[in-house]
């Protein structure tokens, strides 16, 4: 079905035929630049600003960083292994969907309110998500029985009777429990204290690991638990990543409360088949509005939205990641919107528009105007349907005031895009300046690399020159100083032109 917000299907005009997006166009006769009818910009600058912010805001890995990102990878999972070891009630043979960016940044569909706030270039330069199965559930032949009677739609408990006797013996300290007149016992199973062993574990494991230090191994900066998350920041050589450790149930096969968008025709249809998209879903530590946070479970899709991604052209995507950034800034107060509504509305917007309209390389703009239009839409109607279960309104719970309060910032943005996408280049920029910063103090702190060995006397020399080597290489012709303050000598600076790093 179609979403009741964003109706209307591939190729038709939709409820949002008629926004301010679809009325830029070319001057007649080609008697000058195509325009956007809001705002008077001039599409062809809009695209220049997001492939300028998309320059900034990716992260191109060399052989050093990449060293350093598996480095980190590789002692997360170690780290999973040593807290299956503690009390074996991980699962031995367990599948982890590893997801590039942070729960922030919308990968994964959960409540925002409780986590601490991070900032790329403050705390950390590179951030992933971890979905870790406490539990599976992947015989294809068992029928997915999810007990949604007592939660909103989208949401599930979970009892423990789909397990055998052995997995509730372990889980039983995990869950709550629920007496039944005829002297039953139903055990189901608490995203809450799920997380609390799960933090406890993670941090009992973490504190022996750093008792016998390894030369080459990561620094544990951070371990912090939030709400039903626990977030990890390692520091490898001079990176530091943010891991996201989400603990989920992992399910096989598809959710009857799902089923009826299966029925439906999407953008994808041709492109991927429907067995890499139904290959499964999981069940996250987020609950409803009015739900019990101690039983109930959130239904997520990210494994399908993993193979959706593979069908969603790169101007689209950028975007995408614009409008993000945009909105993270702006909308981050009071809690409301979530990057993940963002990424539905990106998705409706997919089914809703012909594909090769969405194929052009040239129409960043116009894409990134449609989703600001799309999601001021959602604001002012309350209405952001689900994009597996459209049945599901994500912004059912939202306050009317609240509602209007961010579709007037949003108005705001509509009506200025090339001066918010400066600021959100700007922010860009300055969380890179930062992680440079930050690795030339650390690397003149002889912190080791993954490929080093402790300490060793030439390395910062050896990083300075290569860093020169790569400034010279990526500015030909232009003038590059270094300048070191003999009163901080951990931080050099490198002019290019007039402009300082």
């Amino acid at each position: 079905m179609a979403a009741p917000a964003l109706s209307g299907r591939a190729g038709s005009s939709g409820s949002l035929g008629n926004s301010p997006t679809m009325a830029a166009g070319r001057l007649p006769h080609g008697g000058g630049p195509e325009l956007d009818f809001r705002s008077a910009a001039r599409m062809e600058d809009l695209n220049r600003l997001i492939q300028e912010f998309s320059k900034h805001d990716q992260r191109e890995y060399d052989d050093q960083r990449a060293l350093e990102i598996h480095t980190a990878k590789d002692f997360i999972f170690s780290m999973l292994g040593m807290v299956q070891k503690l009390d074996q009630k991980l699962p031995v043979a367990n599948e982890y969907l590893l997801l590039s960016g942070g729960v922030r940044e919308g990968v994964v569909d959960m409540d925002l309110d409780e986590l601490s706030v991070y900032a790329r270039g403050t705390d950390y330069d590179m951030d992933f998500t971890l979905l870790v199965p406490a539990l599976k559930l992947h015989d294809r032949n068992q029928p997915v029985t999810l007990d949604m009677r007592h939660s909103a739609l989208g949401h599930s408990w979970l009892s423990l009777r789909l397990f055998d006797e052995g997995t509730i013996n372990k889980w039983k300290d995990c869950c709550t429990i629920v007496d039944h007149i005829n002297g039953t016992t139903n055990y189901f199973f608490s995203p809450t204290l799920v997380a609390d062993w799960f933090y406890q574990s993670i941090s009992l494991v973490l504190l022996e690991v750093q008792k016998k230090p390894q030369r080459g191994m990561p620094r544990v900066e951070k371990v912090e638990r939030n709400g039903t998350i626990i977030s990890v920041i390692l520091g490898v050589g001079s990176s530091r990543m943010l891991y996201d450790i989400v603990p989920v149930v992992s399910f096989k096969g598809w959710p009857a409360v799902a089923q009826s968008w299966l029925m439906e025709n999407h953008f994808w249809d041709g492109k991927i088949t429907e067995e890499e998209v139904i290959s499964g879903f999981y069940l996250v530590p987020a609950c409803s509005h009015k739900g019990r946070k101690e039983n109930e479970w959130r239904l997520s899709f990210a494994r399908s939205e993993v193979q959706l991604k593979k069908c969603i052209s790169s101007s689209l995507m950028q975007a995408y990641q614009a409008c993000k950034a945009i909105i993270i800034k702006l909308l981050s107060r009071p809690k409301a919107i979530s990057p993940y509504h963002l990424r539905s509305i990106m998705l409706w917007a997919c089914d809703r528009l012909p594909a090769n309209y969405l194929a052009q390389d040239d129409f960043s703009a116009h894409f990134l105007l449609g989703l600001i239009d799309d999601l001021q839409h959602c604001l002012v109607n309350k209405m952001c349907p689900n994009y597996f279960i459209p049945q599901c309104n994500m912004l059912e719970h939202l306050l009317d005031e609240t509602a209007m309060l961010h579709a007037r910032k949003l108005s705001s943005v509509r009506s200025d895009p090339a001066e918010h996408l400066r600021t959100t280049i700007e922010h860009a920029k300055a969380a890179n300046r930062l992680t440079v910063e930050l690795q030339w103090r650390g690397s003149t702190n002889n912190l080791p690399s993954p490929q080093s060995d402790a300490g060793g006397e030439n390395q910062p020399d050896d990083r300075l020159a290569k860093k020169l080597q790569q400034l010279v290489t990526e500015n030909p012709g232009k003038s590059i100083s270094v300048f070191i303050n003999p009163d901080d000598v951990t931080r050099p600076h490198f002019r290019i032109d007039d402009k300082f790093f």
